[in-house]
């Protein structure tokens, strides 16, 4: 690495790890100001604070990661500019390219690292995330989720579903469990849908079967075409499922994806959510690429407070537009893979645009 590599990096480093910093405390700010209503309604004990920052901390830098470098690419060359070094390297015979290709590097770098952490780390604090607010903080009943089945517990039953549909009131593949006082089996049920219809769950094809508790034979099996039974959850209950795949990363929303549909479920959501964990880090050499040529354009008048405004009005149209996408996504409207690098591939080629017409 040359020297004026060197010096280009540590310009930007310190830029980004600034921005970074303070865009990370915004987000976990509101974050929190947010949440705090729930954790006073219901008496939550300090530590829960405490772990509830510690574990939004790397989902809120993973964020506003992308917004850190176009501010910090944008700071880097603005800088360089006002106080004429740009002028010297470029008088000295070093073309723009090889100034910004240090930087589109370390933003590369960035991109692996967050792409890392999406799989591997993020997953694990959305899960606890979750754990702390419906279980610890508001006392809801722990739903266990293993891959794509939902378990939790009633009473005396336990409750296995195979797939839920929140928005549609939909479960699918129930199966429930009853036992007596001493754990024995003596019921049950399957049923391979249930809808709820003003406000009751009505089992479709349910299929019953009782047991002798001491044995374990089949005393009675009877078959229901529509049965109401009686289950204290609501559809949004079951909003988890489909917000889950915030705890899930690429490898493993794929390997749902191919059980899902070869048991022929509607896997469209998480195609959607997997090409996002793609897409979603590379929104960062996206935000590299774009800050750069408007940092050239300003030159000297590249301030770090038009470069504040610039990053988070950028930002803005960015995400709004990447959700907008996510839910045409979501409904059919575009393909998964459309709806997920869309926002992406267009901020490149917008970014891409921008420096090819810059002046050299």
């Amino acid at each position: 690495m040359t020297l004026l590599n060197r010096y280009i990096l540590s310009l930007f480093t310190r830029l980004f790890l600034l921005s970074l910093g303070a865009f990370v405390g915004i987000f976990m700010l509101i974050d929190f100001f947010e949440r705090v209503d729930d954790f006073l309604e219901h008496g939550a004990r300090i530590s829960l604070y405490f772990l509830y920052l510690i574990n939004t901390l790397p989902v809120a830098t993973v964020q506003v990661v992308p917004i850190a470098i176009l501010l910090a690419a944008f700071g880097t060359i603005g800088g360089l500019s006002r106080n004429n070094e740009l002028t010297a390297m470029r008088s000295g015979g070093i073309s723009i390219w090889r100034i910004i290709m240090s930087l589109v590097g370390a933003s590369l770098l960035i991109t692996l690292i967050v792409l890392a952490a999406n799989e591997y780390l993020v997953p694990l604090n959305q899960k606890k995330i979750n754990h702390i607010m419906r279980v610890e903080v508001q006392g809801k009943t722990e739903i266990y989720f293993k891959k794509d089945h939902i378990w939790f517990k009633e009473g005396k039953r336990i409750f296995n579903i195979r797939h839920s549909l929140p928005d549609k009131g939909l479960l699918k593949g129930v199966t429930i469990f009853e036992f007596d006082e001493d754990f024995r089996l003596i019921e049950r049920k399957d049923s391979p849908q249930a809808r709820f219809i003003e406000g009751a769950w009505i089992f479709e094809d349910l299929a019953t079967r009782r047991f002798a508790p001491q044995s374990g034979m089949i005393t009675e099996s009877r078959i229901f075409p529509e049965k109401e039974l009686q289950l204290t959850k609501k559809p949004e209950d079951f909003t988890e499922p489909q917000h889950k795949t915030e705890q899930m990363g690429f490898l493993e929303l794929r390997s749902l994806i191919q059980k899902l549909q070869s048991e022929g479920f509607d896997a469209r959501r998480y195609k959607v959510d997997m090409h996002s964990r793609l897409a979603q880090p590379f929104a960062c050499l996206t935000m590299a690429i774009l800050g750069i040529p408007f940092a050239l354009r300003k030159g000297r008048g590249a301030s770090i407070a038009l470069g504040v405004t610039l990053s988070i009005a950028i930002g803005i149209v960015f995400y709004i537009l990447q959700a907008m996408l996510m839910a045409l996504g979501y409904s059919s409207v575009i393909p998964p893979f459309a709806a997920a690098w869309s926002a992406v591939l267009l901020f490149t080629m917008m970014g891409l645009w921008l420096l090819l017409s810059a002046r050299d």
